[in-house]
């Protein structure tokens, strides 16, 4: 499943874009300011991220430009307003990857998504991530440790690739949220460490740490 950030400070574009790309299946988070997409976009995993160029506290050009300065090599579609060349020009070289001019038709911009993510994953796939023994092979959805295959509920699976793909990093429970419930839980809610217990009971509680204050991390 697909993970996208929006970064949208219109809540009318933000509902119109989060309802289309839920409804054909992908995972969505919204936030509507620059500083918010940048904290986001370097604490959890996503697939895909459309970032509005008009934002509150800061140009979406600048955003683009310090997360890709910062190492973060996320796909980008930018949203813009703009039709000048200049401003098309100015988007690319920074490190998008597409653009749309609003006023924009949903079947158009998820048909610039899709082909993104078919073009990143010919060329980023990665299949089986692993942890010493333990294995999670994304392609046949199977779980495995040395004592013999494991079943993981949907959202377990996604969770544990989450830990794989972050392994020894802290993420908080706002960031599991993020990245695997894409928000549509409240952040005071115990769903995280339900699950993490869930997985600990299934895959041995020694494999994932509580960072007091802090959150989890699969070391």
């Amino acid at each position: 499943m697909n993970r996208i950030l929006i970064v949208e400070d219109s809540e009318r574009i933000a509902s119109f874009i989060q309802k289309g790309l839920r409804a054909k299946g992908f995972t969505t988070t919204v936030v509507g300011d620059g500083a918010s997409a940048i904290d986001y976009a370097a604490g959890a995993e996503f697939d895909m991220i459309i970032l509005d160029i008009g934002l509150p506290d800061r140009d979406g050009f600048s955003v683009l430009d310090e997360l890709r300065g910062s190492g973060v090599r996320t796909p980008v579609i930018i949203l813009t307003a703009r039709d000048s060349v200049r401003d098309t020009v100015t988007g690319l070289e920074g490190g998008a990857d597409d653009y749309m001019t609003k006023p924009f038709r949903f079947e158009e911009l998820l048909a610039r998504i899709r082909l993104r993510l078919r073009t990143e994953e010919r060329h980023t796939e990665v299949t089986v991530l692993t942890a010493g023994d333990l294995s999670l092979d994304i392609h046949t959805r199977r779980v495995s440790t040395a004592g013999g295959p494991v079943d993981l509920t949907a959202r377990e699976f996604v969770l544990l690739e989450l830990f794989l793909r972050h392994r020894g990093q802290v993420l908080s429970r706002e960031q599991i949220l993020s990245g695997v419930w894409g928000y549509d839980f409240d952040p005071g809610s115990n769903v995280v460490d339900v699950n993490v217990r869930s997985l600990r009971r299934k895959l041995g509680a020694q494999r994932f740490e509580t960072v007091r204050g802090m959150g989890y991390r699969l070391p």
